[in-house]
C-alpha cells in the first residue's frame, strides 16, 4: 500500500516530490523519503513517521536544475518502520523505490550475499537495487534494469535512478498501480493521479508487464513483445473526482478496493507455508491464557468474528467487550490476559480509555489499527497495522475487511506458535487466506444485480440480518451498514434467536437478509429462515445453494471455506446498503449525525 512519485525535468524537484507524497500519504505513513540526481550530485533524505518529518529534514535542500528524482511513502511489509527500512534504498550509486512485494526476495538476497553484497535493511525492496547494480557490471543501464525486472516474482511498481545514467529514470509495473504524467518535456510518475494533478496535463496508466525509461522529455515503453507505442489522455483537474477514480462515492470505491487492500494486509505475513508477524517477539504470547478484545461499532463486529477464530484455531479463550461499556463495569482483569484493542483511526475515545485501564492493571496490550502513530498505537505494547489506506466514507467497509483479515492472521499465528491445530489445517487456512483477494473482487454482474434488487427494499418496517457462528457478527455489520447510510431500521441477530422473541415482528413488510453459507451450519440456518418464511417475512437469501423459499436470491460462488463465504457475503451486504441509500437520495459518504472518528465519549 506504499505510494511512489517520480519526476524528470528541470523544475524544483523537492517540492514536486513532497507535494506528490502529501497526496499519497494515505497509502503509508510509516516513513518517507526522496532521492535526487542532478549531474554528479546524488542527494537523499529519509524520515520515520509522518511526512512532516521528512519536510523538516529536507527544508534547506534545493534541486532546481535538470535531473531525475524519486520519492516514497511507506507501509511496512518486510521490516519494521525505521529509517534503514525506509525507501529509497541505495546501492553503491543507485536508488530505488517500490510498491508491492517481491515474493522471491529471499532467494535473490542469498544469491547477492554470496557475491559479497551487503544489505542494510530488512526489506524485500533492497534486492532490486543490488541486483540492478550487479547486472550493470557488464551491461548498459537499461539492459541491466530489464534483466533485473525479469528476475522479480510478485507485485511491484518500481522506479530506479542511477549515476550510471544520471539523466534517465527507469520504471516497471506489475500488479501495483503506476501512471506517467506529461507536461511538455516534464515527466511525472505516481501511484495515483491525485499526486500529479496541477502539474501534468496528460496521463498514461501503465498496464501490468510494462516497463521502460524516461529521458530527454520522452518515454520509451516496452512490454513482453518489445517496444510499444501508447496514447495519453487528458488528466482531470478535479482532485476530489480524481480521488474517487471514476466511482460515484468514496464508499463505493472503498468497497471495490477491498480486493487489493486485503492483499496489502497479508503482504509479508501470509507466506506459502507459515504466518509471519515481524512485529511480535517470539515470546510475545508466553504466559497468555486468555484474550480480551475491546472495540466499538464496526471494529466491535470484527472482534466478535475473531472470537470464534481464536477459540476454534488457537484454542485460547477470547472475550469481546464494547469499549464504552467496559470502562464502567469495573471489570476483573488478570495479568495472563492479552488486551487487544481495535480501531480504524486509533483515536476512538472509549477504546483508548479502555486500553489505559488495562495498562494500569498490568495487562500486555496489542492494537489492531489503520493509522500508525495514532494514540492507541502509541499506548499499546505492540501494534499490527491493517494497511487499509485512508477510508473517506464514514460507513466503514475496507477497514472492517482488513481488521477481520488481520485478526484471522493473528489467530492462525497463535495456533501455529502453540501447535494447537495440525499442519494440514494450518495449510488449509493459509490457502483460504491467499484466495481472499479473488473472493472480494466486485463483478459488474453482482453490482448490477444489487442495484436491481435494491428497489424492492425501500419501504417496510425494518430488516433482520441473520446468521450463525461468524456470520452472526457479519449480520450485525450488514445491519449497521444499512442503518448508517439508508436511515432504515435494521437489526442483526443470531439466526437461532428468532423464535426467542424477534419473530413476533415477522410479516410481509419485515425484510430478512439471510446469510446461508454452505460450509457452516447450513441446515440450521435454513430451518430458521423457513420459520420466518412461514410467517410471511420477505426473504433475501445470500448463499451458494439455491433456496426455494427465497423471495430474492443472491448466489455466491465460494463455498470451500467459511471465511471465504464470509468475505463474499460481506461484499453483497455492503453493495445492498449502498444501492438502497443511493435510491433514497441520501449522502452515502457523509450520512447524517455521524463522524468518521469518534473522539469523544
Amino acid at each position: 500500500m506504499c505510494g511512489i512519485v517520480g519526476y524528470v525535468g528541470a523544475k524544483e524537484k523537492k517540492e514536486i516530490l513532497l507535494d506528490g507524497l502529501k497526496e499519497l500519504e494515505y497509502r503509508g505513513y510509516d516513513s518517507a523519503g526522496i532521492a535526487v540526481i542532478e549531474g554528479n550530485n546524488l542527494n537523499s533524505f529519509k524520515a520515520v513517521g509522518k511526512l512532516e518529518n521528512l519536510v523538516q529534514k529536507a527544508k534547506d535542500f534545493k534541486a532546481d536544475s535538470f535531473g531525475v528524482s524519486i520519492g516514497h511513502t511507506r507501509w511496512a511489509t518486510h521490516g519494521k518502520p525505521n529509517e534503514l527500512n525506509a525507501h529509497p534504498h541505495l546501492g553503491k550509486n543507485s536508488y530505488v523505490v517500490h510498491n508491492g512485494i517481491i515474493e522471491n526476495y529471499q532467494e535473490l538476497k542469498k544469491e547477492l550475499i554470496a557475491k559479497g553484497v551487503n544489505f542494510l535493511s530488512q526489506t524485500d525492496t533492497e534486492v532490486i537495487v543490488h541486483l540492478f547494480e550487479q547486472n550493470a557490471l557488464d551491461k548498459e543501464p537499461f539492459d541491466a534494469f530489464k534483466s533485473t525486472i525479469d528476475r522479480l516474482d510478485g507485485a511491484y511498481a518500481t522506479l530506479l535512478i542511477t549515476q550510471g545514467a544520471p539523466d534517465t529514470l527507469f520504471f516497471a509495473k506489475n500488479g501495483s498501480p503506476m501512471l506517467i504524467g506529461f507536461d511538455g518535456e516534464d515527466i511525472y510518475f505516481a501511484s495515483s493521479d491525485t499526486a500529479i494533478i496541477g502539474k501534468a496535463k496528460e496521463v498514461y496508466y501503465l498496464e501490468d508487464g510494462e516497463y521502460g525509461y524516461a529521458k530527454d522529455g520522452k518515454v520509451e515503453l516496452f512490454d513482453a513483445n518489445g517496444k510499444k507505442s501508447f496514447t495519453t489522455k487528458p488528466l482531470s483537474s478535479d482532485k476530489v473526482s480524481a480521488q474517487k477514480d471514476g466511482y460515484r462515492f468514496f464508499m463505493e470505491k472503498e468497497i471495490y478496493e477491498q480486493t487489493t487492500v486485503i492483499a496489502d494486509t497479508m503482504m509479508g505475513r501470509v507466506l506459502e507455508s507459515e504466518i509471519v508477524l515481524d512485529e511480535l517477539d517470539s515470546d510475545f504470547f508466553d504466559g497468555i491464557n486468555a484474550i480480551k478484545i475491546c472495540a466499538c461499532g464496526t471494529s466491535y463486529h470484527s472482534a466478535l468474528a475473531a472470537s470464534y477464530l481464536f477459540e476454534r484455531l488457537a484454542k485460547v479463550r477470547c472475550d469481546v467487550e464494547i469499549a464504552s461499556e467496559f470502562r464502567y463495569k469495573k471489570p476483573l482483569l488478570s495479568d495472563d490476559t492479552l488486551f487487544v484493542t481495535i480501531s480504524q483511526s486509533g483515536e476512538t475515545a472509549d477504546t483508548l480509555e479502555a486500553l489505559k485501564m488495562a495498562k494500569r492493571a498490568g495487562l500486555k496490550s496489542l492494537s489492531i489499527c489503520n493509522v500508525d502513530n495514532s494514540s492507541i498505537v502509541r499506548e499499546s505494547d505492540v501494534a499490527l497495522l491493517t494497511r487499509a489506506g485512508i477510508e473517506k466514507g464514514v460507513a466503514s467497509t475496507k477497514a472492517f475487511a482488513t481488521q477481520t483479515m488481520l485478526l484471522w492472521i493473528l489467530a492462525l499465528y497463535v495456533a501455529q506458535e502453540r501447535q494447537s491445530i495440525s499442519k494440514d489445517l494450518i495449510a488449509n487456512e493459509i490457502d483460504a487466506m491467499r484466495h481472499s483477494p479473488k473472493v472480494l473482487k466486485v463483478t459488474d454482474e453482482l453490482h448490477a444485480k444489487m442495484h436491481r434488487l435494491s428497489k424492492r427494499y425501500l419501504h417496510g418496517h425494518g430488516f433482520f440480518f441473520i446468521g450463525r457462528d461468524i456470520f452472526f457478527p457479519l449480520a450485525l455489520e450488514g445491519a449497521l451498514k444499512l442503518k448508517e447510510i439508508s436511515y432504515l431500521h435494521a437489526e442483526g441477530y443470531p439466526a437461532g434467536e428468532m423464535k426467542h422473541g424477534p419473530i413476533a415482528l415477522a410479516d410481509s413488510n419485515l425484510f430478512t437478509v439471510a446469510l446461508m453459507p454452505k460450509s457452516l451450519l447450513y441446515d440450521k440456518i435454513k430451518s430458521n429462515v423457513e420459520e420466518l418464511s412461514a410467517r410471511d417475512a420477505t426473504i433475501l437469501a445470500i448463499s451458494p445453494l439455491a433456496f426455494d423459499l427465497a423471495d430474492d436470491f443472491v448466489q455466491t460462488k465460494y463455498a470451500s471455506h467459511p471465511m471465504l463465504e464470509f468475505f463474499e457475503m460481506m461484499v453483497v451486504t455492503q453493495l445492498l446498503a449502498l444501492e438502497i441509500s443511493v435510491r433514497l437520495g441520501n449522502d452515502v459518504d457523509m450520512p447524517r449525525n455521524l463522524a468518521k472518528s469518534v473522539t469523544v465519549e
